[in-house]
């Protein structure tokens, strides 16, 4: 059957990059579910079980030589994932097939490898949305002074500078990374629990010596990288480590998905676009249209990872007594899938940030078209202390804006409210022209977008330079 035949999952093909896609890939899952084996195998072997240095090399030997065809027909056969992989694993390691999963359960196997994958997963989330930051970060700091409108319910407001703006978007992915190193330091292993979480084969195995099975505990935790043992667990760790993951997602989904939107509104207003390539094409009907595209592909794909949470939150609340096995099939969907549309989404991010495009005639005519509303507090204070009379002031400013007002709703013209002002002998004393300079409305944006890069962003990218230097860079594929 062609490829092209089947559908094929877009989070791959189309959204995700490479370094993603190969941490839920089948090599790394079933090489991490022999590795387990080996670990497992070596800790047993220290505490004094009858097993070989033969044995555990021939296992070492053959991690990551895996026929997965084989595996699949002993799946067909054996109805059971697990077990499939033992008899594969046993046929290169054959003198080792005795001691494969000697005392475990499956959730020895499946679970921990998901905890494997899944911290695998949040490092390099991390080092994308330390990326996408940084990037950002350096934006803000080129227009920290530049005046823009600003916009509350998305009507016309105080101005405030793009940096400044800009620097709203990466707070809220700061708070999302300090909420991934929270998770992070959180993440712990399962171990050897036992199929319910009691550890009785392993007491057995060890002739009822409790500080051996607690001793082998430790050495398979350590052997796999992992300092944390979840505390008890039933045949699985609690699922409610899952739905603390997805949230965490979820949260850089919803930070992202508000970036975007901006981004989109401002294109509208043709003060901010995403960068536009020499050869793109925006609509098949429309050739002169630069839709926002990749802005709205990271909306798509965040809308998809923020409804992500209500489905694993309800995993976890149908997992009867000691474990069912209904959250298997969701899992292995949900999760992966979660991380590639993380990933996309922050890799289209990064994109956009290292060639956002900023127009700052078009910026500076959309807020001078405000300004003159914005202006007449600061300009009835100054006639106030030339000596005007502040109730007399007001109102004659209250007349001129609705007479401006209509001028601009009823006849389509431009604002002439600065004019009535200036030709109005209440306001005689005051220079109007002067008061109109944008920068004397912006407050401390300049500063604030100064202080906030010099607290929040320079740390990061010490912190995490090695990170920033890996030679991974976000891709996008189309």
């Amino acid at each position: 059957m062609s490829q092209h035949e089947v559908y094929e999952n877009p989070l791959i093909t189309r959204y995700a990059s490479s370094a993603m896609g190969k941490i839920f890939g089948d090599q790394a899952r079933f090489s991490t579910w022999r590795r387990l084996w080996v670990a497992l195998a070596v800790a047993e072997q220290e505490l004094g079980l009858d097993i070989s240095d033969g044995q555990i090399a021939e296992m070492r030997a053959a991690v990551d030589s895996i026929d997965f065809q084989q595996a699949a027909m002993f799946e067909r056969k054996l109805r059971h994932d697990v077990m499939a992989h033992v008899h594969a694993f046993g046929l290169v390691a054959p003198s080792a097939m005795p001691i494969i999963h000697l005392g475990a359960t499956s959730c020895y196997i499946t679970d921990n490898t998901d905890l494997i994958l899944m911290r695998q997963a949040l490092q390099l989330v991390r080092r994308r949305l330390v990326a996408a930051i940084v990037r950002l970060g350096k934006v803000a700091a080129e227009y920290r002074a530049l005046p823009c409108l600003g916009y509350t319910h998305f009507q016309p407001a105080q101005p405030t500078t793009v940096g400044k703006r800009i620097c709203l978007w990466i707070y809220d992915l700061v708070l999302d990374l300090e909420e991934l190193q929270f998770r992070l330091g959180q993440l712990k292993c399962r171990s050897i629990k036992g199929t319910t979480g009691t550890q009785a084969s392993f007491l057995a195995l060890f002739d009822g010596d409790h500080d051996k099975v607690r001793k082998l505990e430790q050495r398979v935790a350590q052997e796999i990288g992992f300092d944390g043992i979840y505390a008890v667990t039933g045949q699985t760790y609690t699922r409610k480590v899952d739905a603390q993951i997805l949230d965490c997602l979820s949260g850089i989904a919803q930070s992202v998905h508000k970036i975007a939107t901006d981004i989109r509104l401002l294109a509208n207003r043709k003060e901010i676009e995403e960068p536009f390539e020499k050869d793109q094409i925006g609509s098949s009907a429309m050739a002169y249209k630069r839709n926002p595209m990749r802005s709205e592909r990271m909306c798509s794909l965040a809308r998809y990872v923020m409804n992500l949470p209500a489905n694993m939150a309800q995993t976890v609340a149908t997992q009867w007594l000691e474990r069912t096995l209904d959250d298997s099939a969701n899992r292995r969907i949900v999760i992966p899938q979660g991380f590639l549309a993380i990933d996309a989404i922050l890799s289209l991010l990064i994109n956009v940030a290292d060639g956002l495009v900023v127009y700052p005639k078009v910026i500076e005519k959309n807020l001078r078209a405000e300004l003159p509303m914005m202006a007449t507090e600061n300009i009835m204070m100054a006639a106030v202390k030339a000596g005007g009379d502040r109730q007399h002031l007001h109102e004659q400013i209250r007349l001129h804006s609705v007479a401006a007002g209509a001028r601009i709703k009823l006849e389509g013209l431009d604002n002439d409210l600065l004019e009535r002002i200036q030709a109005d002998p209440a306001f005689g004393s005051v220079d109007v022209a002067q008061m109109l300079d944008p920068i004397n409305f912006v407050g401390r944006a300049p500063e604030q977008v100064d202080e906030f890069l010099n607290q929040h962003v320079q740390p990061l990218m010490v912190a995490f330079a090695h990170e920033l230097h890996s030679g991974d860079e976000a891709e996008i594929k189309v």
